[in-house]
C-alpha cells in the first residue's frame, strides 16, 4: 500500500512525519531519512491495531483548492 505523508521539522531540528490517512499516525527522527523509515513502522503498527479493533484502515483524504 502507498500512503501520503507530511514532513516537517520542529524548532529543535527533529523531523516529524505524519500520515494524514491514518489519524494519530505520527513518527519522528533525527534525520529526514530516519523519520521516513520510522513512519513506515508506525503505519504498519497503526494498520495492525485498526484491523484488530475492526476500525476502517484509513480515512478518506482529498486535496482541495483554497484561494490565498
Amino acid at each position: 500500500m502507498k500512503f501520503s505523508v507530511t514532513i516537517n521539522r520542529d524548532e529543535d531540528g527533529i523531523w516529524i512525519v505524519e500520515c494524514p490517512g491514518i489519524p494519530g499516525c505520527v513518527s519522528q527522527g533525527e534525520t529526514r531519512d530516519e523519520a521516513l523509515e520510522n513512519i513506515k513502522d508506525a503505519i504498519h503498527q497503526c494498520l495492525q491495531v485498526r484491523a484488530e479493533q475492526g476500525i476502517p484502515l484509513t480515512i478518506e483524504t482529498k486535496q482541495i483548492e483554497v484561494a490565498a
